[in-house]
C-alpha cells in the first residue's frame, strides 16, 4: 500500500499496523504511536480521533487532518417476541445494510453482510430482487460483529458466541475484503474470537471454494443447495448455470482435503418443489462427496415470492430419510418472523435459523 498522503483524506483502517509506524515516521513521531492508534482503532472500536486519550491533542488533530474513520452505526433496531434483534447499519456513504443477533438458549450468533444488495437473483430470497451496489470494507464487516456483540452484552448479558456470514450479499464475490474482515475479528488485534465460531455461507463459487482452501481457511463453510438436482437448482439459483452440482462437489472434495473441515449443506424445504423423498434421495447421494451435516430450513413467505412451507409430515419424513441413510440432520425454525428477520425475509439478507428447541 502506498503511504502517499494525498489532500483528501483516508480510511485509517485500511493502513496495518506497520503502514501506520512508517507514516509516523516519515512526519517525525515516535513509531510505536502506531500500536497506540491500532489498538484505539481496533480493540477499542473508537468513531473519532478525539478520543485517543493518550495522544496529545495536536498530534489528534493531525492525524484529522489526514484520515477518517469509517464507522457504521445503528440507525433503527427492531426486538422480535422471540428476544431476535435486527438492527439496520448505516454507512458513511448512507446506504444500509442489515444484520442480526439470534439469542439461543446456549449461544449468542451474529448474522453479519458482506455486501450492499446482491447480484444472484436467489428465488426464495428478499435480498435477491435488490441489485449489488458496493462490497462492504473489511472494517465495515467487523463494525457489524461489533455493534451485535454489544447488543448481546446490553440486553442479555451474554458475550457472543459465534458469527455467520449469511446476510445480505454473497461473502465468496467480496473474497479480500471478507478474508480481511475474518482476519481481524479473529485477530489478536482485534475480537480475537476462534475461526471455528464463524462460518461462511456461500450460494456456491466453485472457483473460490478452492481459493479457501488455497488460504487455509479455518472457519467452517456452509452451502446454500437447495437442490441436489441441476435442474431444479437451476430454477431457483441461476448462479448453478455456471456453477453446476458436479463441478461445486469437486471444490467441496478440494475444500475438504486441504483444510479436513466438514461442510454444512442448507436445504430450505418447499412445498411441492423439493419436499419429496426422491429429493431427499438426491440430497443423501450428494451428501456422499464429502464429510457433511444437513441443515433443513423451514421456509418463510417474502413479497412476490412463489413458494410455501413444506408440511411438518413432509419436513419429517424427508428428514427421516437422510438419518436412516446415517447423515447429521438438524431441522431448524427461524427466528425473528414477526420483524421480517426471517430466513429470506430481511430485505438485505440470506438466511438466518435457529435450531428447533432452543
Amino acid at each position: 500500500m502506498s503511504l502517499k498522503i494525498e489532500s483528501k483524506k483516508q480510511d485509517i483502517r485500511n493502513l496495518s499496523r506497520k503502514d501506520l509506524a512508517a507514516f509516523f515516521e516519515a512526519h517525525a513521531e515516535k513509531s510505536f504511536r502506531a500500536n497506540q492508534v491500532y489498538d484505539w482503532l481496533w480493540k477499542k472500536n473508537v468513531a473519532n480521533f478525539t478520543e485517543m486519550t493518550n495522544l496529545s491533542m495536536s498530534l489528534r488533530r493531525f492525524l484529522d487532518e489526514h484520515f477518517y474513520i469509517n464507522k457504521l452505526f445503528v440507525a433503527e433496531k427492531q426486538v422480535s417476541e422471540d428476544r431476535t434483534i435486527k438492527s439496520a447499519f448505516q454507512l458513511m456513504d448512507k446506504k444500509v445494510v442489515e444484520g442480526v443477533l439470534i439469542p439461543t438458549s446456549n449461544r449468542m450468533t451474529a448474522c453479519i453482510s458482506s455486501q450492499v444488495g446482491c447480484s444472484l437473483s436467489c428465488k426464495f430470497c428478499a435480498t435477491g430482487s435488490l441489485k449489488r451496489m458496493r462490497n462492504l470494507e473489511p472494517s465495515e464487516i467487523y463494525d457489524q460483529v461489533v455493534c451485535i456483540k454489544n447488543q448481546a452484552l446490553e440486553h442479555y448479558g451474554q458475550n457472543l458466541s459465534n458469527i455467520v456470514l449469511m446476510g445480505m450479499g454473497e461473502p465468496l464475490l467480496n473474497y479480500k475484503n471478507v478474508m480481511e474482515g475474518i482476519r481481524m475479528i479473529t485477530s489478536e488485534d482485534g475480537l480475537g474470537m476462534s475461526p471455528k465460531r464463524i462460518t461462511l455461507s456461500t450460494a456456491g463459487i466453485a472457483k473460490m471454494i478452492c481459493q479457501l482452501a488455497d488460504d487455509s481457511a479455518r472457519f467452517n463453510l456452509a452451502l446454500s443447495l437447495h437442490a441436489a438436482n441441476d435442474d431444479k437448482r437451476n430454477e431457483i439459483m441461476p448462479i448453478n448455470e455456471s456453477n453446476s452440482l458436479s463441478e461445486l462437489a469437486e471444490s467441496l472434495k478440494y475444500f475438504y482435503q486441504k483444510t479436513r473441515t466438514r461442510i454444512t449443506y442448507e436445504y430450505i424445504i418447499f412445498r411441492d418443489f423439493n419436499d419429496e423423498l426422491k429429493d431427499a434421495a438426491e440430497l443423501a447421494n450428494f451428501c456422499k462427496h464429502v464429510p457433511c451435516k444437513v441443515n433443513i430450513i423451514e421456509y418463510n413467505p417474502i413479497e412476490a415470492g412463489d413458494f410455501h412451507q413444506a408440511s411438518r409430515s413432509k419436513v419429517d419424513a424427508f428428514a427421516q430419510y437422510l438419518e436412516d441413510k446415517n447423515i447429521i440432520v438438524n431441522v431448524r425454525r427461524s427466528r425473528g418472523k414477526d420483524i421480517d428477520a426471517a430466513c429470506g425475509q430481511l430485505a438485505n439478507k440470506n438466511d438466518i435459523a435457529a435450531p428447533i428447541g432452543d
